[in-house]
């Protein structure tokens, strides 16, 4: 069973009773219970608190939509768990020792950005193998200075001589706070919320700041703002009903549509494989026209189309300029993790993607999205693993018959 909680305490200093406090018509904590709630991974969502006025918020919150609301539990924590100086981990593992569950995500309050979209995702990358807990981060591409004992500033990630074009610049992670999953017994093991092998799951830009200070505060408000107009810009050029569905993934409104992302490697499964080099040793590969006719018709749909291959060459990306391609994400030898990044980029789900791969570096992004599919000729443990075998070979139109397949031609 995964739980989720979501520890709220009433002595903030900074801005007094904040979780309660309203931002964008509903109080703070109300957009964290949403999100948990709206999340299809998480069975029961806990809300500790030791504020009768908090508590009385979030009975309201329940009653004016039990059934949206349906899963949450409201508890008290002890004062020792929420004091100034308390760890959150001291409320967790309060929680922990007097409930049983298997798995359980942290989610912090001052987050109100999150959606149980991005929760999703990130029990999609709780569930790879290998993995003990995750973190939601945000990527960015900052300059990073640093100052010496002397005062003297030199850079922390690039070469001032040689700046980088900010689209060339490699992007770092940062914790935005929002959530934190891991297991029972990792956590009462380890005391962390963090502990073993840990992976992160990306978030939108935007979710970048925390609700700690008042400035904070109106950012929040601003980008909530304008995510509900890029919102219902989008609902009226779809023409669909800007009603909340609960009917499973959304589908594109074309033919319901229920993919949004279509990516695939590359050597094996838009090529044969080969490598052929001319006279002079260049290197030449062959593609086939088929796959790039597939690629239209994804275009036409609205679907974004990408390339995530290990290798960085030239050649592929003189390949996807000529196909229109939206992405091509070029020496990539863990998917899952470009796969989650593109996931946040786009808004999309990662039940929401098809990907086509053809070897061992493959076998975990088939399994991490809706649809995983590899070519004919494709090793026995990705065929294996996937949910779609094409009948065609690698480089014989692999890209145009999943294609055919997912748009009904």
């Amino acid at each position: 069973m995964n739980v989720a909680f979501i520890p709220v305490r009433g002595g903030s200093k900074s801005i007094p009773l904040k979780n309660i406090k309203e931002l964008h018509g509903r109080p703070l904590v109300y957009w964290t219970i949403a999100a948990a709630c709206d999340c299809r991974a998480i069975d029961k969502v806990y809300v500790a608190t030791d504020s009768s006025d908090i508590k009385m918020c979030v009975e309201r919150i329940c009653a004016e939509d039990y059934k949206r609301f349906g899963k949450v539990n409201l508890i008290g924590r002890s004062a020792a768990t929420a004091t100034d100086t308390a760890s959150t981990e001291s409320a967790m593992i309060e929680f922990a020792k007097k409930h049983r569950f298997d798995n359980i995500v942290l989610i912090q309050a001052t987050s109100p950005m999150l959606t149980g979209a991005d929760l999703d995702n990130g029990f999609d990358v709780f569930a790879s193998e290998g993995t003990d807990s995750v973190l939601s981060v945000v990527p960015q591409k900052r300059f990073i200075w640093g100052v010496d004992n002397e005062g003297n500033a030199s850079p922390a990630n690039y070469d001032y001589q040689n700046r980088p074009r900010r689209q060339d610049f490699e992007e770092y992670y940062v914790e935005n706070g929002a959530f934190y999953i891991t297991s029972r017994k990792d956590l009462l093991q380890s005391g962390n919320r963090l502990s073993g092998n840990i992976r992160i799951s990306l978030m939108n830009e935007d979710t970048y700041y925390e609700i700690d200070e008042p400035s904070d505060w109106v950012v929040t408000e601003a980008l909530m703002a304008k995510r509900d107009l890029l919102e219902e810009e989008k609902q009226k050029n779809s023409g669909e009903d800007t009603a909340p569905r609960d009917d499973g993934p959304e589908e594109n409104a074309d033919e319901g549509i229920k993919y949004k992302m279509f990516l695939t490697d590359c050597d094996g499964c838009l090529t044969d494989g080969g490598m052929y080099y001319s006279e002079k040793g260049d290197e030449l590969k062959k593609f086939n026209t088929k796959d790039g006719v597939g690629f239209r018709h994804l275009r036409e749909k609205g679907i974004v189309t990408g390339v995530v291959t290990g290798e960085d060459v030239a050649l592929n990306k003189r390949r996807c300029e000529k196909l229109k391609i939206d992405v091509l994400a070029q020496g990539c030898t863990d998917k899952v993790s470009t796969i989650n990044k593109l996931c946040a980029t786009y808004g999309i789900r990662p039940e929401e993607v098809v990907y086509i791969g053809d070897d061992v570096l493959d076998i975990e992004a088939l399994g991490f999205v809706g649809l995983g599919c590899c070519p004919a000729d494709a090793i026995a443990k990705v065929r294996q693993a996937a949910g779609y075998v094409t009948k065609a070979k690698g480089g014989e139109g692999v890209i145009r018959e999943v294609v055919d397949m997912i748009l009904g031609d």
